[in-house]
């Protein structure tokens, strides 16, 4: 699994996971929207520890600076 996931991009869907998490547990979000938005933050988070996004790999796409 090569990485394919830059900072930025990282940076990103954390924080993006972070607002979801929030969200939901103030009760701003609730239901059906909850629960989707919320496996959605997890895979946020997980794609950004890994550093790869599986979605990217038939799209041929890259954030990772070239060196």
């Amino acid at each position: 699994m090569k990485k394919n996931m830059g900072n930025w991009d990282r940076t990103i869907r954390v924080i993006a996971a972070i607002v979801i998490a929030v969200l939901i547990v103030t009760k701003t979000l609730t239901g059906t929207l909850a629960s989707v938005l919320g496996i959605l933050g997890g895979i946020f988070l997980v794609t950004s520890a890994l550093g790869f996004c599986p979605l990217y790999v038939p799209l041929k796409l890259s954030t990772l600076k070239k060196k």
